[in-house]
């Protein structure tokens, strides 16, 4: 059980989550109904989540916002709709993810500045994180896609192997490609083509933390090679996969942990 009262609590899984981490809202969700964890979540404040995994050691980033921080760039009226707690237990905005990874480097690093850039990376967090609860609500709304596909989206695009094409993901979503590509963008702001290409970056970030081989991610991933891998990876990040994991997660420790 889990809950904080004046803080929105947020956790950027670094290493991969289990496949079977999941959690339910005690006060809200009855006893048996439980929502699977994506990389990224957010606990509101005042609200008790009841967490089960497997167990197992991971590495997360803990990212803790002042709730007046957050609340003040949502509108007065504004309510913890059924749709936006569950939303809050797979964050799906790149932007968000992107923040955290960033949070992480600097903390890490503590280069020059680093104190008055977490602060500003922090500032926007809470912007961005009210602007997702705000978004979460409209989806069904102004034509985006129903959260089931959105999961089943990252879901797909979370498996080992080749990207899937848009037609695989349309199927999956029992759409059109049309309707498919108009209805990401509306949800999430950025085409699916896109996305894509980002999560692919960010699954190969986070498995880039553990001790898997740089070859083994790039062949699982469906990269032609490791050198393609390499490339698309720099051309992403502007650094190579093993600079990535010295320089950023690594750096004579195993990083943030939880």
């Amino acid at each position: 059980m889990f809950r904080r009262d004046n803080l929105f609590w947020m956790d950027i899984c670094l290493t991969p989550r289990r496949p079977n981490e999941r959690a339910r809202y005690v006060d809200r969700w009855g006893p048996h109904r439980f929502s699977p964890l994506g990389p990224v979540i957010a606990l509101p404040p005042g609200e008790t989540l009841h967490m089960v995994s497997a167990g197992g050691r991971r590495t997360s980033l803990i990212c803790q916002l002042p709730a007046e921080a957050v609340q003040r760039w949502l509108p007065e009226d504004f309510e913890l709709t059924d749709r936006r707690l569950e939303a809050c237990l797979d964050i799906s905005s790149a932007t968000i993810r992107s923040l955290l990874l960033r949070l992480a480097q600097e903390l890490h690093d503590r280069a020059a500045g680093f104190e008055a850039l977490c602060e500003a990376i922090a500032s926007q967090l809470s912007i961005e994180l009210a602007r997702y609860l705000m978004a979460a609500s409209e989806a069904v709304d102004t034509g985006g896609l129903a959260s089931w596909r959105l999961r089943v989206i990252d879901s797909r695009l979370a498996k080992p192997g080749a990207a899937p094409t848009l037609s695989d993901l349309a199927a999956l979503c029992n759409i059109s490609v049309r309707q498919l590509t108009r209805g990401f963008r509306t949800s999430r702001g950025c085409s699916i083509g896109d996305y894509m290409a980002q999560s692919r970056i960010e699954t190969a970030k986070r498995r880039l933390a553990t001790g898997e081989g740089i070859k083994a991610i790039a062949t699982s991933m469906g990269y032609a090679s490791q050198s393609t891998f390499t490339y698309a990876f720099r051309c992403a990040t502007g650094v190579t996969p093993r600079e990535f994991r010295t320089r950023v997660l690594r750096g004579g420790d195993t990083g943030p942990r939880s």
